[in-house]
């Protein structure tokens, strides 16, 4: 069970970030498509499934989730990553402002995956020195 959990949890990390950057796009270009109903619904849909397969691995591989930097480090730059999404598409004041959050997302989404990968809160950092 644990591969089909894994490759499901990796597929919808890609789906997500992939319809983060499109409705990023949207917003920058003042789209309508932002307002449909199921733009707004599909993100929370699939951003949940994406927390569940992750608590699932967790729960599956007995993860001392307290005992593992990399994993506090994960969720953090979730939270981190929540909020700056929030801004970027709907909270900011400011266009400018807008496009910073955005981008600042998305890195706080590439630091998440580098903790993933090199199982350490260092992130991409400790994968490029080993």
């Amino acid at each position: 069970m644990y591969l089909p959990l894994k490759y499901a949890h990796l597929a919808l990390a890609i789906v997500s970030i992939a319809g983060f950057m499109l409705r990023g796009i949207w917003m920058m270009r003042g789209s309508a498509l932002l307002g449909h109903k199921a733009v707004r619904i599909a993100p929370h849909v699939v951003d949940t499934l994406f927390l569940v397969s992750g608590i699932a691995l967790v729960v599956q591989l007995s993860l001392p989730v307290m005992q593992s930097p990399w994993l506090l480090a994960k969720f953090a730059g979730l939270l981190v990553y929540i909020l700056l999404g929030t801004i970027a598409l709907r909270r900011g004041p400011t266009m400018p402002a807008r496009q910073v959050a955005f981008v600042a997302a998305l890195s706080a989404f590439a630091y998440i995956a580098g903790a993933a990968v090199s199982k350490s809160p260092a992130s991409w950092v400790a994968w490029f020195a080993s």
